[in-house]
């Protein structure tokens, strides 16, 4: 015997209904991701090319070679997340960063208005421990030429950054007693140890990983995941 139906109401309406899972963001247009750097040979592993070094790992994996010649970068294009992706390595030097992205950002036709979700600048940072990564939608420069040039050519510190820390570990304590971290500008450009490339050899990885969560999901997604520090803490 099946139960006699109340009426007004089907066995349907009876049932109860779940809320449908939260959609992602959608995104359109091309994204561009922008490592910092500087060309020659004689830069090639220093800690200044953490952007650049990063940009290879991403095209690496991407089965993409970057060597196109476009808006005085070297250039390649793939795909991730349904997403046509241009990968590119300024070669005006790191001080001059800022005319290659403005020349990039235009022949895309990425606005002001596009940058938060179609742009982000891949660059070493001193003030971060080598080991981590720092996203961040905005900010000042603090003492990086290559992102100093950037907001100088878009008029703008508001552009979505990917901070990739170089710098010595230094207990808090030893901070505060006023250690300064190794070297400023003669570090940078100098060649890194090979412990200290097998660190930022794991770090690359994770980087890669963090553009591929803001290419398909944005930035807030992305920061969620990789700001926060190994025991859980913002």
């Amino acid at each position: 015997m099946t139960a006699p139906e109340i009426e007004g109401f089907s066995h349907s309406t009876l049932h109860t209904s779940h809320p449908a899972p939260e959609a992602k963001p959608k995104f359109t247009g091309p994204f561009l991701v922008v490592g910092l750097g500087n060309p020659g040979m004689d830069y090639v592993w220093t800690p200044h090319n953490a952007g650049f070094m990063a940009i290879d790992r991403i095209a690496q994996q991407q089965g993409v070679v970057v060597q196109n010649r476009r808006c005085k970068a070297l250039t390649a294009t793939t795909r991730i997340g349904g997403r046509e992706v241009i990968l590119a390595k300024p070669e005006t030097f790191m001080n001059l960063s800022g005319a290659s992205v403005a020349a990039l950002l235009k022949e895309f036709e990425i606005g002001p208005e596009d940058r938060s979700n179609n742009l982000v600048v891949l660059y070493d940072e001193l003030d971060l421990a080598l080991g981590t990564i720092k996203i961040k939608e905005r900010g000042t420069p603090a003492g990086h030429n290559g992102a100093r040039s950037i907001a100088g050519a878009l008029g703008s510190h508001e552009w979505l950054r990917l901070r990739i820390g170089v710098g010595p570990d230094l207990p808090p304590e030893a901070i505060a007693a006023g250690a300064k971290r190794r070297g400023g500008k003669d570090f940078l450009l100098e060649p890194m140890r090979k412990a200290d490339l097998a660190a930022l050899d794991e770090v690359l990885d994770r980087v890669a990983t963090a553009v591929r969560r803001i290419v398909e999901e944005g930035p807030a997604a992305a920061m969620n995941e990789f700001n926060r520090k190994p025991d859980g803490k913002d």
